[in-house]
């Protein structure tokens, strides 16, 4: 079965994660380099977007078994889904 959307996901998560990584955080006094609603909305739908292929990996891995090629999906998508959470809780005013 072709795995296209977990690819996509996990390329289009890198590249959200890298932006919102240097852009949204605090730059001092001058506030947020990225408009805090424009990086909040980046994490959500990161998360989002890297999550539904994490759920289509494991899918794909309940139905066909166990390759190396799965797993390794499953476990970017994982870890991008986990950096998502991390940068919307650090970027929300007075979550952390």
């Amino acid at each position: 079965m072709k795995r296209s959307y977990p690819w996509i996901a996990l390329g289009l998560g890198l590249i959200l994660s890298l932006v919102l990584m240097r852009y949204g955080t605090p730059d001092g006094a001058a506030g947020y380099k990225l408009p805090l609603l424009t990086g909040l909305l980046m994490a959500e739908f990161g998360f989002l977007v890297t999550a539904i292929a994490a759920g289509i990996c494991v899918r794909d891995l309940v139905k066909q078994g166990i390759e190396i090629i799965a797993i390794v999906l499953l476990i970017g998508n994982l870890i991008l889904a986990a950096n998502f959470i991390r940068l919307g809780l650090q970027l929300w005013p007075g979550a952390l």
